[in-house]
């Protein structure tokens, strides 16, 4: 009897230190906000699992983080690795995290060629703060990537404001993106086939 599997896809934060991809993986993963002030540094690559319903389709997307270890060469293979889809996360009152996004997106077209790639402008609701990148900066921005970028978003970690909408669209794109693999992941057959050895002979040896 078959049963239905929800496939998984990977998606990983990619940008600066300090930019809020942990912030947005905390929304992400549990909808709660932590100050600056109050903020712990965390080491370790983190993944969190969500399920979505895309067009009555069901799935799975695996946040991961890099728990502050962006300068560590080593993770690099391993946070990349099997990459669906990755987020490019810069701070809007930032310049200087936006101009070096063409690194990361170095990074991922070669680690994770296969990989969806979104743009994120982070802290959205920053009050009494002139943003330091533009919507034309933006969109400047993905037309000089060659329509590597599949969408652009603008979140606030603080409020809340786009994060759930963000990733809702993330999951929207991939499920049209990989249509035809997703429908033969879903199905997983619990009794497959299976290719045996042949029988051995019973019969006895020949004397002749």
């Amino acid at each position: 009897m078959a049963s239905i599997k929800v496939p998984k896809q990977k998606v990983i934060l990619c940008g600066e230190f300090g930019v809020g991809k942990s912030s947005l993986f905390r929304r992400y993963t549990n909808n709660t906000f932590v100050t600056a002030s109050d903020r712990q540094s965390t080491l370790g690559l983190d993944h969190y699992d969500k399920e979505y319903s895309v067009a009555g389709r069901q799935i799975r997307l695996q946040l991961w983080d890099t728990g502050g270890m962006e300068r560590v060469a080593s993770i690099t293979s391993s946070y990349y690795k099997f990459a669906e889809a990755a987020v490019l996360v810069f701070s809007l009152d930032n310049a200087a995290s936006f101009h070096v996004l063409s690194q990361h997106l170095l990074d991922i077209v070669t680690y994770a060629e296969n990989a969806k790639i979104f743009l994120c402008g982070n802290k959205s609701d920053l009050e009494g703060s002139t943003p330091q990148v533009t919507d034309a900066d933006m969109e400047s921005f993905c037309e000089q990537c060659h329509n590597l970028i599949s969408a652009t978003f603008k979140t606030s970690c603080r409020s809340g404001e786009g994060v759930h909408e963000m990733f809702e669209e993330i999951a929207q794109h991939l499920v049209e993106a990989n249509r035809s693999r997703l429908e033969l992941q879903s199905i997983h057959d619990a009794e497959s086939f299976k290719v045996l050895p042949p029988d051995e002979s019973t019969d006895p040896p020949c004397l002749c």
